[in-house]
């Protein structure tokens, strides 16, 4: 389709925005059923191949690009706040993003709130990720990745993988990370009135379901209170308006003090996760590279 413009890249946010906010006896089935009509609009990408997959337990579907190496594989968490979002959802940018790094996308159908509680979606991440290295992945040409909450699994992933004593990925992306439950961040005040999509009386209701009466710094809830030494390469991308911004900006800086290799790209007026527009705006194709790049840099072959 033709590209858009930034004013209309604005307008398709507020728009799901009112959707979701049409009715005020929604559900969070209602939520969930808007999203998923919502990413629906997105095509997926010409020769893009899927494959359901059980990953002990959780479901996953393979997304393939037209040309993959197949021993190279980016595990992919989505979007949605923790209570909404699945991986059908997802086919598109699992093909958009199989095509960007050449590798194979693994969309991960973690559990959802409030059915399953914290730490079901943590305990789903390891699951999968211990079913990549038991059927023999190399844990080096492993990459995470996610984006908003999935963005933040990715990065607790990381974290969660080390505490575990397993080989670590070669490398981890996160795209407009929900890292910060305490909202610390001064993007979560200064970019209110600006970002069109997620309100703070929004957030703070999804982060009350998902959260409970935890402790919101707990590394399981909010990686950037966790303990980043040690770990591979990482890149943060986030829109220079959305609320989240900080929540990436914060946890590089983390990152880079314990002398983690980290990486943190603002898009320039851009929203909440705008690498999922790559079909139509052409700062999300560019995210897009600089993903792909990234990610065949750092999931080469081991070194012997």
């Amino acid at each position: 389709m033709a590209d858009i413009t930034h004013d209309e890249l604005i307008e398709m946010n507020r728009d799901l925005l009112a959707s979701w906010l049409a009715d005020p006896n929604y559900t969070y089935d209602d939520f969930r059923r808007i999203f998923e009509e919502w990413l629906a609009q997105f095509p997926i990408p010409e020769g893009t191949r899927f494959e359901d997959a059980d990953a002990d337990g959780v479901s996953c579907i393979w997304a393939d690009g037209a040309s993959v190496d197949n021993s190279r594989v980016v595990v992919h968490f989505h979007s949605g706040g923790y209570l909404l979002g699945s991986a059908a959802s997802y086919k598109s940018f699992g093909g958009l993003l199989s095509a960007a790094t050449g590798a194979r996308v693994l969309l991960v159908d973690y559990r959802l709130a409030p059915e399953n509680a914290h730490p079901a979606a943590v305990e789903d991440a390891l699951t999968v990720y211990r079913w990549l290295l038991n059927r023999g992945s190399d844990p080096a040409k492993l990459a995470l990745s996610g984006d908003s909450a999935g963005g933040g699994l990715a990065l607790i992933a990381l974290q969660q993988v080390r505490e575990a004593g397993l080989p670590l990925p070669g490398c981890a992306l996160a795209i407009s990370p929900l890292a910060d439950f305490t909202a610390s961040g001064e993007s979560r005040t200064s970019n209110a009135a600006l970002d069109p999509l997620v309100t703070t009386e929004l957030l703070e209701s999804m982060a009350i379901t998902y959260c409970g009466d935890r402790d919101r710094t707990a590394p399981t809830l909010s990686p950037l209170f966790g303990n980043w030494t040690g770990l591979p390469p990482v890149l943060v991308i986030a829109g220079e308006i959305e609320v989240f911004r900080d929540d990436g900006k914060l946890c590089v800086e983390a990152a880079l003090r314990s002398g983690v290799d980290a990486r943190f790209h603002v898009g320039a007026k851009m929203v909440h996760i705008y690498p999922v527009y790559a079909d139509r705006l052409p700062e999300a194709r560019e995210a897009l590279a600089e993903i792909g790049q990234f990610v065949r840099d750092h999931t080469g072959e081991r070194l012997q």
